[in-house]
């Protein structure tokens, strides 16, 4: 783990909202194939790149009540967000920084990450934590995601 500034940005997509008291194994999953059937991505305007973004936001104190997640891309300005999307700004913060690699077909190395970060005692502010899925994520049973923690 490494510790990181981040500047603010912003990110147009879809959201959701749940729990990890098994929920969340469902919903999120549901999520991404909504992504990706309903090809998301390619109706994001003003799409800075083709990262995906996996953002955990709106918790309602910690891990173990009630989240928001949004998918979606970093843009660089909010004109024109088509309707059903979302916009979420990612304020400027203090990250710690994990990577999750090896298999993530079915989340294995991902959720394997946040089992131990939630197991850590980092100081964290609930805010906004994300995923960030690029061109290291494509072999996805050998792949790369990084993963930011916003910290107080």
């Amino acid at each position: 783990m490494k510790t990181s500034k981040v500047d603010q940005f912003d990110i147009v997509g879809i959201r959701t909202r749940t729990i990890n008291d098994g929920s969340a194994a469902k919903d999120i999953p549901a999520l991404w194939n909504r992504l990706m059937a309903e090809n998301i991505l390619a109706n994001i305007p003003n799409r800075v790149d083709d990262k995906i973004y996996c953002l955990y936001t709106e918790y309602e104190s910690d891990h173990l009540h009630p989240y928001d997640v949004v998918l979606g891309c970093k843009v660089e300005n909010i004109n024109d967000i088509p309707d059903g999307y979302t916009h979420l700004n990612v304020p400027a913060t203090e990250n710690a920084q994990f990577l999750a690699k090896g298999n993530i077909e079915h989340g294995e190395a991902v959720v394997d990450t946040w089992m131990n970060i939630w197991k850590s005692n980092l100081d964290r502010s609930y805010s906004v934590d994300y995923e960030i899925y690029d061109e290291r994520s494509a072999d996805l049973k050998n792949a790369e995601v990084d993963i930011f923690i916003a910290l107080k």
